[in-house]
Formats: C-alpha cells, structure tokens, sequence
C-alpha cells in the first residue's frame, strides 16, 4: 500500500489538476491518501510549491519522496507539465522512474537549526555587514556589504543567478558563496567573485554586530539579531528523495527557463 497526499498551488489549473490526480488514484487499491504519514508526496504548482512542500514535510524526509507536476513551464523540480498528465500517472502508478537524492544545506546559530533546499541567505538592509568569513575553520577574508548567499546545486539557478552567481551543473556535489552588493575600495576589499567549493565544506560567518539582518532561508526570513557565528553546512543525516519519471536535459530546462 502507497500512502500518498498531494500538495498543490491555490490557483484553478493547479486545484483541478489536483481533483484529477485524486480521482484516478482513489479507484486504486494499492494507493491511500494520508496527509499525515504519506510515503509519495505528489506537487501540484511550480517549483515554489515543490520548496515549500519539502518545508511541511521537514520532519520526515528519510520517509517520504517528493514527485512533481508542473502547472507552468518546466521546472528544476519536476519532469511533466499539465499536459502530460496520463504520462506522470502511469509513471507513479506502474511505480516508473528513478529516485535522486538532493542535499540540503543546514544553518546552525546557537541551539537554532534550520534548513533549506535553495539557498541560505545573511541580509542586512539596514546598513552595512561586516562579518568574518571562515572556511573549515581558517579565516578567509572580512566582508563589508548587504550579505552572503549561500547556495546548493539546485539553488544556483535561483536568487543566486540573479546575484551573478555562477549555475552549477546537474550531478555536481557542490555548493557556492556569492556576495550580495559587496562595498570594495582601496582600503578594503573581499573576493568580489563566486566561490564554488565542496560539498563537505564548513561556513562560519562570524560578526560583533548582527543588527538588523535577515537570516533568509528559501522563503522563510528569521531574525538573528542576537547572533554572533552563524554556521552553515550541508545536513549529513538527511536529504530530499525525488522521483524523476523521465529523462529532461538540465539544458533545456535552462533553456525553456532563462
């Protein structure tokens, strides 16, 4: 048995969709809906619907696999759009496709965990940064501006692509550093450039003053007006199971998106 819930965005094409996958699976046997303890979590919507069902579900996603329909254009998260619909049924039905895993990244500050898919991001608006950056353990410059993203293989086509980070390729174990409006003059300066390292590295910003900054992580903002390190790596004990149900070159995705 295949217990299942589905997650769609609030929008008429998404919802009816929704009905549709409802309907074809309730007259199944081997599938039963359970929006508590599913195993499939089938999205609706587009990949912000796709990020925000990994955050409902952050609790379990050794036990659960994420597996996406697109109500738009093709996304990074999914493989079908509306109108291959019989195609992504059969897929889920006939128990079709391949499992990928995608790492998340971890944000530690005090006794405070977070998570996300994306990125993570450190903003002050309010006047400008100065923070220590530290990788694994060893001071690697101090950085004056707005913040710092950080950002997984995925995210690097999100909020870090319009910061000019670089995209990364699909399959690669890596996660980047970009600035975010970085203030570099002849008295000081930071790198200035995106920094793509391993996925093994451990960040540390470190700072006397946090005031006023925004801890972004994907869509959700926290403040972190108490902090003084912040520590951000990849989660070593869990990450997001997708099911692809068909081969779609990353570069088209590319191409259809940008």
């Amino acid at each position: 048995m295949e217990n299942y819930t589905i997650i769609h965005r609030p929008d008429p094409i998404s919802a009816e969709l929704k009905k549709k996958i409802e309907a074809q699976l309730k007259q199944d046997p081997n599938f039963k809906e359970d929006d508590e303890d599913p195993h499939t979590v089938i999205v609706v919507g587009g990949d912000g619907t796709f990020i925000y069902a990994v955050h409902k579900f952050m609790g379990r996603l050794n036990h659960v696999r994420f597996y996406g329909i697109h109500t738009g254009t093709l996304g990074f998260y999914t493989d079908y759009r509306d109108c291959d619909l019989e195609e992504f049924m059969a897929a889920l039905v006939n128990g079709q496709g391949e499992e990928v895993i995608y790492p998340l990244l971890q944000v530690r500050i005090g006794d405070q965990e977070y998570f996300g898919i994306n990125e993570i991001r450190i903003e002050n608006a309010a006047r400008t940064q100065v923070m220590d950056v530290c990788i694994n353990g060893e001071k690697f410059e101090t950085f004056r501006g707005t913040g710092m993203c950080v950002c997984t293989q995925l995210g690097s086509t999100a909020y870090n692509r319009s910061l000019g980070g670089a995209v990364i390729d699909e399959g690669l174990d890596f996660i980047e550093l970009t600035e975010i409006s970085g203030i570099h003059h002849s008295k000081y300066r930071s790198l200035d450039a995106p920094l793509i390292l391993k996925s093994g590295t451990d960040l540390i910003f470190k700072s006397e003053s946090f005031q006023g900054a925004l801890l972004g992580v994907d869509s959700d903002v926290y403040n972190i007006d108490e902090a003084k390190e912040i520590h951000v790596n990849i989660w070593r004990h869990c990450a997001v199971h997708m099911l692809r149900g068909r081969k779609v070159s990353y570069y088209e995705r590319l191409k259809s998106l940008f």
